[in-house]
């Protein structure tokens, strides 16, 4: 009984993919631009459904940030508040000092022996007296600024409290979202994870790189009435028929796009189906 030979064409049909060493390089080339295409298809599909979303990712973060520059103001006005308040305690501390003092000259009044030994006592009095006054005022000084920080921090408080009204606002918003959206999501995100096996590393790159840098994210386009897909730059016929031919990966000589022509379009939209 003869051995029955899976070809490409009947493992195809199957749905198995063939073994590499059956694979000839037009085969194996077209399987690969047949991915990358799947792929452009797919993670289109996944941009679509982030534009669903918006902003609302980049309004949360900014809500957070902002919550967070907010928290960082409070702390720093509470702590210059401890700083105001250990200060005026050592201001207090210097009052009492200055007063025992004030007690120690008015005492050797009582024993002076001329005028001028009284005088002498009494300036210290005196001077005593102005570094007291000096500590109360520059002691008010320090309440006041106390009392402005208080108003700074209430401020602060009411303004996180509006924005993480706002930030939960916006995350229930998302969530909904999300949750209507993250099933198809997850498929598409699969079967990119499918596409990815049968593209070498380096094209790989090459195409993730092209659509970080295209405004579109097509980095794999179709070329329609003779122009690329992406920047609609005209493609000479010999590249035309170099594409169809499917024997080696083109991209444009414009743009750097990926190039395909309908036939691999048409039977990646029919992998996409099953």
């Amino acid at each position: 009984m003869p051995k029955k030979v899976t070809t490409p064409e009947v493992a195809e049909q199957a749905n198995v993919e063939p073994a590499p060493q059956m694979l000839d390089v037009d085969v194996a080339i077209e399987r690969r631009l047949v991915a990358l295409y799947t792929l452009q298809l797919l993670d289109s599909e996944i941009d679509k459904i982030k534009i669903v979303r918006g902003e609302l990712p980049q309004a949360i973060q900014d809500l957070e940030d902002e919550i967070a520059g907010l928290q960082t103001r409070i702390d720093n006005f509470r702590a210059n508040i401890n700083e105001q308040e250990d200060t005026i305690q050592k201001r207090n501390s210097e009052v009492e000092d200055h007063k025992a003092m004030i007690k120690k000259y008015e005492k050797q009044q009582d024993n002076v022996r001329n005028n001028r030994e009284f005088e002498a006592i009494n300036k210290e009095i005196e001077f005593q007296n102005l570094e007291i006054q000096l500590c109360e005022r520059r002691n008010r000084d320090s309440k006041n600024k106390i009392n402005d920080l208080e108003h700074h921090i209430e401020a602060a408080e009411l303004l996180i409290k509006n924005r993480q009204a706002d930030l939960e606002s916006k995350q229930e918003e998302l969530n909904s979202i999300i949750q209507d959206t993250q099933k198809e999501e997850a498929e598409y995100l699969e079967k990119s994870k499918e596409q990815e096996q049968f593209i070498d590393e380096r094209y790989l790159t090459a195409y993730k790189r092209i659509r970080k840098q295209a405004r579109n994210g097509l980095a794999v386009v179709t070329f329609d009435r003779e122009a690329c897909g992406g920047c609609f730059s005209k493609i000479p016929p010999q590249r035309q028929s170099e594409i169809k031919m499917h024997k080696k990966v083109i991209v444009c000589e414009h743009c750097g796009r990926i190039l395909v022509d309908d036939d691999i379009a048409q039977k990646a939209h029919e992998l996409i189906k099953k």
